[in-house]
């Protein structure tokens, strides 16, 4: 077993990592998201967002593996981080650096290992996102850039938290947020050729939850739709609340048929939390939808231009209805 070298610019290394603080955080859904994706995405039974400290390797986010952290001088992600692309190990019994390493002589075995560096804001690679098989493999290259998009991913949520992106009330992307991520997730579907939509949502008649109820019931209004939210969502979505009672959700992969069926739980899902939590008030919703054009929308601000549009259009159309009822 070959111990992994220190970087050269070990010292800034370590203070980008360290202006994170993000080190012993507890778990948190936008990194588990990924890592379980990862791990659907390429059938594999392991998937880490590793960071690499200066004695250790400390998992931010580890599905398929019971531990939290590791010495660094038996870490592969120490190895990747040396690099500016993928490690790949296709069958670590078969490399100097790995074939008696603990974690493949023993438990968990690894036989296969391919990690792609995350970099902050100065430049510095600070761990990775991470694939591990028990079984030798190789990732044609598709995959290595799959796996690339994924790790973006993973740096956008680590530039997130830098940005102060979250919505402190809901825990969701706040519009600053919402916009890279989606941007990010627009161009992955663009060149992958797959289809997204984006979801426009505002909250019916929530000025008069305010106001007869007071501030702190709406607040806990937003907070119930942003948690049926994320109950009604795939892990890959990207969802945000732009300010307000305006939430949005990017949902990559999906056909029309598949918005339509998400859209109907979630308006089941609502239904059941409104039954549940009777104050006084129903939590409803107008939406607008629109699909992802390459040749019409450039930019996730334009998409959300025109689900805006379509958004207003359906809840004006909705007010018509029940003035007519009346």
């Amino acid at each position: 077993m070959l111990v992994p070298p220190t970087p050269s610019n070990e010292s800034a290394r370590l203070d980008g990592l360290q202006a994170l603080r993000i080190l012993d955080t507890s778990p948190e859904e936008r990194f588990d998201r990924l890592t379980r994706l990862a791990r659907r995405l390429f059938g594999v039974p392991i998937a880490v967002v590793s960071l690499i400290d200066a004695n250790r390797q400390w998992f931010k986010s580890c599905m398929g593996l019971d531990a939290s952290e590791t010495s660094r001088d038996v870490s592969f992600c120490a190895h990747a981080i040396l690099g500016d692309d993928i490690l790949m190990v296709p069958d670590t019994l078969a490399d100097e650096r790995f074939h008696d390493n603990p974690f493949v002589t023993d438990e968990p075995k690894i036989r296969f290992y391919a990690g792609c560096p995350l970099t902050v804001t100065n430049g510095s690679k600070v761990g990775t996102l991470c694939l591990i098989d028990t079984k030798p493999r190789l990732l044609d290259p598709e995959d290595r850039a799959l796996l690339r998009d994924l790790a973006g991913m993973a740096e956008q949520e680590l530039a997130a938290i830098q940005l102060a992106t979250l919505d402190e009330l809901t825990q969701l992307s706040n519009r600053r947020g919402f916009e890279v991520l989606a941007q990010h997730a627009l161009g992955v579907c663009k060149r992958m050729d797959k289809p997204a939509s984006l979801l426009f949502f505002d909250l019916n008649d929530f000025k008069q939850i305010n106001d007869t109820l007071g501030h702190a019931e709406g607040d806990r209004a937003l907070q119930s739709f942003a948690e049926v939210l994320r109950t009604a969502l795939r892990e890959s979505d990207v969802i945000g609340r732009l300010g307000g009672d305006e939430f949005v959700v990017l949902l990559t992969g999906a056909s029309s048929l598949e918005t339509h069926e998400v859209t109907q739980r979630l308006a089941h899902l609502l239904d059941a939390r409104n039954a549940e939590q009777l104050r006084g008030y129903q939590i409803r919703f107008s939406v607008g939808h629109v699909s992802y054009e390459p040749a019409r929308h450039d930019t996730i601000a334009e998409l959300l231009a025109a689900a805006d549009a379509a958004m207003y259009s359906h809840k004006q159309a909705s007010k018509a209805r029940a003035a007519q009822r009346r």
